[in-house]
């Protein structure tokens, strides 16, 4: 576990409630029993690969706090990408009207909300459980221009029209070999795999945006390093223009943008 002092640290923490700056000031303190007996358990579940921010129920995306659980995807700093991303279309339009697919934890929406307060930003979730986690989030940092809503994909949205459509897809095939490593392994599975060779979501959601975007309207999707070509095909086959791809900050490819003529 190449970086266990650091999850060390933050299992720490998260046991005596106290964050980094704590840590150090009071770094000669005596733990008592329990203190030891809590920290020795989730350190065992962590030796176990259980995420540590399933453990600690907390994760920092765009320097909000999110919280998780293992009903939701763990934000990752690769997705950052795709809001910035977001708010490069939308410099100039603070009253643009965005959707969301597949919100899980809400972290999206949230950075989204943060930065575009008078934004009205809709997101959509199929899972009941993972809703009211991003409905938990939105109560705890206080964000009101965010409606989250019940259904699959595009369900339940009417006839409302949107400057922007984003996503963060499931993306990974069956039989991708990252489904056995790290994190993976504990996160829920049908927000990570997707049919046809982990396209199948991303073609219903270029298929079906036309309908909810307004004319010149983007779409902004997340997908895997070497789906980039595949993306972009499958967007202009369904008649976008304007395609472009932005790499993250390891130089993946990581989101490909499209504009509807």
């Amino acid at each position: 576990m190449e970086n266990w002092h650091i999850e060390s640290r933050i299992l720490l923490g998260y046991v005596l409630d106290q964050d980094a700056a704590g840590l150090i000031a009071h770094g000669d303190r005596k733990l008592s029993a329990t203190q030891i007996d809590s920290y020795k358990k989730i350190a065992v579940k962590r030796q176990k690969g259980i995420p540590v921010a399933y453990l600690t129920g907390i994760r920092e995306f765009w320097s909000l706090p999110i919280r998780v659980n293992d009903r939701v995807l763990i934000p990752r700093h690769e997705t950052e990408t795709l809001v910035e991303h977001v708010l490069a279309l939308m410099d100039g339009s603070p009253d643009a009207r965005i959707l969301e697919l597949g919100t899980g934890s809400g972290a999206i929406a949230l950075a989204l909300a943060s930065e575009l307060p008078h934004a009205r930003i809709s997101a959509t979730d199929n899972s009941v459980q993972a809703l009211a986690v991003a409905r938990g989030n939105q109560r705890a940092l206080g964000f009101n221009n965010i409606e989250f809503l019940q259904g699959d994909w595009f369900k339940n949205l009417g006839g409302e029209k949107y400057h922007l459509i984003c996503s963060n897809p499931p993306y990974l095939s069956a039989d991708d070999k990252h489904l056995q490593i790290g994190d993976v392994r504990f996160e829920p599975r049908d927000a990570l795999v997707a049919d046809g060779g982990g396209y199948a979501a991303v073609n219903h959601i270029a298929r079906h945006a036309k309908t909810y975007l307004r004319s010149g309207g983007w779409i902004v999707l997340e997908h895997g390093f070497q789906q980039a070509q595949g993306v972009r095909k499958r967007l202009s086959d369904e008649g976008y223009g304007d395609i472009t791809t932005a790499q993250d900050l390891s130089g993946n490819d990581r989101v490909t943008a499209a504009r509807l003529n």
